[in-house]
């Protein structure tokens, strides 16, 4: 399993015929089975072949990471709070203020059964499995970044593509300067998060945020 023809073949498979699959219509029910045989798989693979552990490792870089969050966060907050106000003032802060019970329930739903999914497919399992492959640096970040955009594109929205590419670039470049999903995905759910909070909810197709 770590032939360099099996991984390949799994790479497509996994990363770019399965997310673009989703985006076609066929039963809800089938797809469902489909990412729950790879994500099964997935899970399988880093326990039993890559021999990846899921506990909490000691000597996580704490402040390091959260001088970076703090930095990477602050201009996050300046540019979709301005883009929001100045394409549709009337959703900035909508959710938080106008449902905030359902609000919390996304924010829940979205750092527990998304994110860390997420995380553990695209950098985790990914790195792991890919960067013997691919030697350079940037080009390993640029790939992850475009298929963790592909991973979203049964959203059918522009500004779903480009943020999730601009964050693929963020999660990626974090996952191997940390080397740590935990510290991945509490970035990936900060400033996931921040987009709901915000008032771009709407924008980037997910159900239930609207304003109305």
């Amino acid at each position: 399993m770590r032939s360099i023809t099996y991984r390949l073949a799994e790479f497509f498979l996994l990363f770019v015929v399965m997310p673009i699959s989703f985006a076609l219509h066929y039963p809800f029910v089938i797809k469902a089975i489909l990412a729950v045989i790879g994500f099964g798989y997935i899970i399988w693979v880093l326990k039993k072949v890559e021999r990846i552990s899921f506990k909490v490792k000691s000597g996580i870089p704490w402040r390091e990471f959260w001088k970076r969050i703090l930095i990477t966060f602050s201009i996050i907050i300046l540019l979709t709070s301005v883009f929001v106000y100045i394409r549709a003032p009337e959703k900035l802060f909508y959710a938080p203020i106008h449902h905030f019970s359902f609000f919390l329930l996304i924010v829940l739903f979205y750092s527990l059964l998304s994110v860390w999914p997420q995380e553990i497919i695209y950098r985790t399992f990914f790195m792991q499995r890919y960067t013997s492959l691919i030697k350079s640096k940037s080009l390993l970040i640029f790939i992850n970044a475009i298929v963790f955009s592909l991973a979203h594109t049964f959203f059918r929205n522009a500004l779903v593509t480009i943020i999730t590419f601009l964050g693929g670039l963020l999660f990626a470049f974090s996952y191997l300067k940390f080397r740590s999903t935990t510290l991945v995905s509490i970035e990936h759910a900060i400033y996931g998060n921040w987009l709901f909070t915000v008032g771009m909810g709407e924008m980037l197709a997910f159900p239930g945020m609207d304003v109305s």
